[in-house]
């Protein structure tokens, strides 16, 4: 989505004359007053940075007007420019945001200030690079969440990656220590975050070079084995896209055909994940051809087989046979001209769109991360954002678009160990307790952030250090139950001092427990029956556990009828039972259920909210003493009044299999003739179970809902991408 080519000549502190040339060399769509400003912040830069140096030991000069050269050839802004200039001002003015204001504006300051707070941070990913370090992988994907939760603008990660890259181009006077810690977190956490951002041509170099520091006879026997320089390949592949562009439209098929030669990181990755031999690789070379329809897939792949000798078993039909995560292409490799190896996939634009920005998002498939549908989707709208920004010629309308408000749901705060935690949006300390461990958040008294100690109700931001103050035998408060007071904003941290509180009358809810049995006894004329084999009926071990269920209303009166009706022996031979009816997908979904603190109690899945798993639910605790799981982000949970806030629980999925869920699908399509039959047939291939269907149909459009049975949401999402691709459907999506 984002390319860059490499600068020209950077002017080094000592040759003034130079920076003149530099400037005039930027390219043309920067106006006369925006270039005054460039240079006037090259020109402060260079009395600013005299006589300092980079970490690699290069002139400070000469390593920011490098980034900013990086920063032109992607299309960037001027701010953008400027800020890469000044990054480094905070280390050299006092007063450093009032000095720069003036000249260059508040965006200028606020870009500089994104790049300090993502310094700060950096030492981190050094210690989650260890590949022994527990959660390595989860905590190296939060912090790449922090790094973009903690800017305000975009923009400032991509000036982050430019930075980085021309401090790795140069990196080879650092010493060996230096050169293996910036490879380290450029491999890490920078590479990655250009790989998802879709900037290829940073993300590439980032990893080449990281990869040349850090296994530099790896690197060198790969790159002999490439045999050609890469500028070799680079020409190879635009004389083979030139000759396919004319091909095709010569066959009357209008495509789009791109190429790039496969980087040295890449094949190393491919031959370390597919145990492979460098000879055994037919992709070093690659073009991709991007066609109208399907039909014009055929066409083209009938046409690059004609041209060149395909190589046996080297081809693959992921139209006929899509992947699991519905990624669709055709993939073939072919002895191309001089009868190099050569990769050819042919797909539809449509289908490009699915692999850059769906589920079957590329850069999620190249980490081998665990998906986040809602982190892949703010990820698919920067990049839609990024693309954008080369096609439109006046900056300022996208400016606002740049702000990465969309990440700001969660905040991420670090551990005195420096474990990266993320919380939601407005959380305390004493969530943070909670979310490390229970007990800790029984006996927090106190909390630092970043070394001074805050009050309890303070919210924390992005990138905090929290540590909390403990008591040996504390307990929580009430207080922290009252919303108004501002002290618990997690569910499950509310969730955990509400139950503390609960278990805190054992005692006394054992002797009210015994009373309640004794009487339902008595009622039932079963006085002499064993309570131990009522408490192993409701499936407790221990009687007196069972009586403090039901001492605290967990177990109702009417549940422990019936369990002692069951014990009774009847005097008369029991009637034929009669038929069983299916159980519906409520009843399956409860027994995957765990409600924290709870024995043995009637659980039904929200009809409002239909929960799937593995997403957050909470248990709600109904007058009749059964619980109701819902999800967490239902409407029902967030508009609860204070009062009934004590009856919500902790809920999660269990470990076994939950079993089937109901889940509401809304359709809206141009109504056609055979379109409910398309959508009943694809149910059906897909092995979904449909409970319920109702369509409606106006003005030629069809309005239609459907209730199926699934068993988690990652089906869930599957099968609305199936619907979506339905010839007519509009969209498809659940009903909330």
């Amino acid at each position: 989505m984002v390319s860059v080519s490499r600068p020209a000549h950077i002017p080094t502190p000592d040759d003034p004359q130079a920076l003149a040339g530099w400037i005039a060399a930027l390219p043309p769509r920067f106006t006369a007053q925006e270039l005054v400003h460039i240079q006037q912040a090259s020109e402060l830069a260079t009395s600013l940075y005299c006589e300092k140096s980079a970490l690699n030991h290069s002139p400070l000069l000469q390593h920011a007007l490098g980034t900013a050269a990086i920063l032109a050839e992607m299309n960037m802004d001027a701010d953008s420019l400027i800020a890469a200039i000044l990054q480094a001002a905070p280390d050299h003015l006092n007063d450093w945001a009032v000095e720069l204001a003036n000249p260059f504006g508040t965006t200028v300051v606020g870009l500089i200030e994104g790049i300090t707070r993502m310094s700060h941070i950096q030492a981190l990913s050094e210690q989650q690079t260890d590949d022994k370090h527990p959660d390595r992988a989860q905590q190296l994907e939060a912090l790449r969440k922090m790094l973009l939760a903690m800017v305000q603008d975009i923009r400032v990660v991509l000036i982050k990656l430019a930075e980085r890259t021309q401090l790795l181009r140069h990196l080879s006077g650092a010493s060996p220590e230096i050169q293996a810690q910036v490879a380290r977190e450029n491999q890490s956490i920078f590479a990655p975050l250009a790989n998802r951002l879709g900037v290829w041509q940073l993300k590439w170099e980032l990893e080449d070079l990281s990869l040349r520091y850090l296994e530099p006879q790896l690197y060198k026997e790969v790159a002999k084995m490439l045999d050609e320089r890469r500028v070799d390949r680079e020409q190879y592949i635009a004389d083979v896209v030139v000759q396919l562009q004319h091909e095709l439209t010569l066959a009357g098929v209008q495509a789009e055909v791109s190429g790039r030669p496969k980087h040295i990181s890449s094949i190393v990755k491919k031959m370390k994940s597919k145990h492979l031999q460098f000879n055994q690789l037919y992709d070093v070379r690659a073009v991709r051809i991007m066609v109208d329809d399907i039909k014009d897939c055929y066409t083209a792949l009938g046409l690059v087989h004609h041209l060149w000798q395909p190589i046996p078993g080297e081809f693959d039909d992921y139209i006929a046979r899509p992947k699991s995560n519905n990624y669709r292409s055709l993939h073939t490799a072919v002895s191309g001209p001089r009868g190099l190896a050569l990769e050819v996939q042919i797909r539809t634009f449509e289908m490009h769109q699915h692999s850059e920005l769906g589920v079957a998002a590329h850069w999620r498939y190249k980490e081998g991360a665990k998906s986040d549908a809602r982190f892949d989707e703010k990820i698919a709208w920067l990049r839609q954002i990024l693309s954008w920004k080369d096609d439109v010629a006046d900056h300022g309308d996208l400016l606002e678009q740049f702000n990465s408000e969309l990440f700001q749901d969660k905040v991420y705060v670090l551990t005195p160990q420096g474990k990266v935690i993320d919380l939601p949006h407005g959380a305390t300390p004493i969530d943070f307790a909670y979310a490390l461990h229970t007990d800790l958040g029984h006996r927090t008294k106190g909390a630092k952030i970043n070394g001074q100690i805050v009050p309890l109700h303070t919210r924390l931001e992005n990138g905090q250090r929290v540590e909390i103050l403990t008591a040996k035998q504390g307990a929580p408060s009430r207080d922290w139950l009252n919303p108004a007071l501002g002290f618990l904003q997690s569910p499950s941290a509310r969730a955990k001092v509400r139950h503390w509180f609960k278990y805190q009358h054992f005692d006394e809810n054992v002797a009210q427990g015994r009373a309640k049995l004794d009487k339902e006894l008595h009622r039932a004329g079963a006085s002499s029956l064993p309570l131990e084999r009522i408490a192993q009926k409701l499936q407790f071990n221990k009687l007196e556990d069972c009586l403090a269920a039901i001492g605290r209303g967990d177990i109702s009166e009417h549940q422990i009828a019936i369990t002692i009706q069951g014990e009774i022996t009847p005097a008369e031979p029991a009637p034929t039972p009669p038929l069983v009816k299916r159980p519906t997908a409520s009843q399956i979904n409860h027994a995957g259920v765990t409600i924290e603190g709870i024995g043995n109690v009637q659980t039904t899945m929200a009809r409002c909210c239909k929960p799937v798993s593995p997403e957050p639910i909470v248990g709600y605790l109904t007058r009749n003493h059964s619980v109701t799981i819902h999800r967490q982000a239902c409407t029902f949970i967030s508009r609860l009044a204070d009062a009934r806030q004590n009856r919500l629980l902790a809920a999660q999925w269990g470990n076994s299999q939950a079993g089937l869920s109901e889940v509401d699908i809304v359709l809206e399509a141009n109504d056609r003739q055979g379109l409910l039959r398309d959508i009943s047939e694809l149910f059906a291939r897909e092995k979904i179970n449909t409970t319920k269907a109702n369509t409606l149909s106006r003005n030629h459009v069809a309005l239609m809902q459907f209730t199926v049975e699934l068993t988690d949401i990652d089906q869930l999402q599957h099968v609305l991408l199936r619907l979506q691709q339905v010839p007519g459907v509009i969209s498809a999506q659940r009903k909330t």
